[in-house]
């Protein structure tokens, strides 16, 4: 498991990247407790979490330390495994109130600031130059 931290102002992104269970919880508490303490709403983003145990709810729903700041915590891109067993637990036990998981707005994109263990690697295409009909090969321009 990995995981990225992409940093918005007073908003932190973490993304995890693999299965969410209890040899990764300690890994991803530590990551959250070490955000600068500016860091006012914290987004799990569960997109390439595939599976989450029991740990992932304690990660979730967990009340904040009182030597920490105060922090809204929410969720985004839940998978369907992680978004089943949410479900299921907020069933179980109606204390847990899914509801207050869920982004209220929109946020903008950042940029990823930390990336733990390896940074996440995007691969973009080569760029092509554009040949319309009459452009020179080489200048792009039409010709003289």
């Amino acid at each position: 498991m990995r995981f990225t931290i992409r940093i918005c102002g007073a908003v932190a992104h973490i993304t995890m990247h693999g299965e969410i269970d209890y040899d990764t919880l300690p890994t991803l508490r530590a990551a959250a407790a070490e955000l600068p303490p500016e860091v006012a709403e914290l987004v799990w983003d569960l997109h390439d979490a595939r599976f989450m145990d029991v740990a992932g709810l304690h990660l979730l729903f967990e009340q904040p330390s009182p030597e920490g700041p105060a922090r809204k915590t929410t969720v985004t891109n839940v998978a369907s495994q992680p978004l089943r067993l949410l479900l299921l637990a907020t069933e179980v036990n109606p204390a847990l109130e899914l509801a207050h998981l869920l982004p209220t707005r929109s946020r903008p994109h950042c940029l990823m600031t930390d990336s733990h263990p390896a940074p996440r690697r995007e691969t973009v295409p080569p760029r092509r130059p554009a040949h319309n009909l009459g452009e020179s090969r080489h200048t792009g321009r039409p010709p003289e």
